[in-house]
């Protein structure tokens, strides 16, 4: 697939489970990004087998400027095959990632974006979380033992905002549990990471998809995952083509 798109070069991923309540708010924050970013960006909303009205009023905010694409999963896989599935189709240099529930703002993107050539990762890490004390408490947790599990020194790994060279994010070993471990599958291709302070908001509609126990026992059953898988990952380099 040729990423060198002559219109835009930033594909903002926008995995959408069940957020009827706020795709309204999402189209009216990204629009505005738009309009005062000096950087060429679009959207492409993944819908990840939503039951509600969310597939409806995605068209329909598809339907009002080439700056917004959408596809559709059969089925609610989860959010690591919805960011799979959005770099998959991802047809530019750069590729982003942001939840709908908009706790975190697009026009941090031009932060980051200003290291896109230099990392192959550029993640934001939440500095003034908004957040309950029961949830800051478990990514902490979550945090401190994947850091010691995987070594890749990310601050905030579950931070939904985040740009990647697509030629990185393509070459990611994917599996269910990905999306926590972004930062250490990129250290695998031997990328370098940069991470940038982001602001971080209260969510004020819709209902967040994680609680205490997918938090908690999945970032830990998937720390040994990723150890098993980088005994056996392959990454290579071509030195020379004829």
């Amino acid at each position: 697939m040729n990423l060198s798109h002559p219109k835009f070069e930033l594909t903002i991923v926008v995995p959408v489970y069940n957020e009827e309540d706020n795709l309204a708010r999402v189209k009216v924050e990204f629009n505005a990004y738009f309009s005062q970013s000096p950087y060429r960006s679009k959207v492409l909303f993944v819908n990840d087998g939503s039951s509600d009205y969310s597939q409806m009023m995605i068209e329909k905010i598809c339907k009002s400027s080439d700056r917004y694409q959408y596809i559709e999963l059969n089925q609610n896989m989860g959010l690591s095959a919805a960011l799979k599935a959005g770099i998959d189709h991802a047809d530019t240099e750069f590729v982003g990632y942001i939840d709908s529930d908009l706790q975190t703002t697009p026009f941090d993107f031009d932060f980051l974006m200003e290291y896109r050539n230099d990392y192959a990762l550029v993640t934001g890490y939440r500095k003034d979380r908004k957040d309950r004390f029961v949830k800051n408490l478990s990514s902490t947790i979550a945090n401190n033992f994947r850091r010691f599990m995987t070594k890749d020194k990310a601050i905030d790994t579950g931070c939904p905002l985040k740009i990647m060279q697509t030629k990185y994010a393509r070459k990611i070993p994917f599996f269910t549990g990905m999306h926590r471990f972004i930062p250490a599958l990129i250290m695998l291709q031997n990328g370098e990471m940069k991470q940038i302070p982001v602001r971080h908001f209260p969510r004020i509609a819709g209902e967040a998809k994680y609680h205490l126990f997918n938090r908690m026992i999945g970032p830990f059953k998937d720390c040994f995952a990723y150890r098993w898988m980088k005994k056996r990952y392959i990454n290579y380099e071509i030195s020379n083509q004829g």
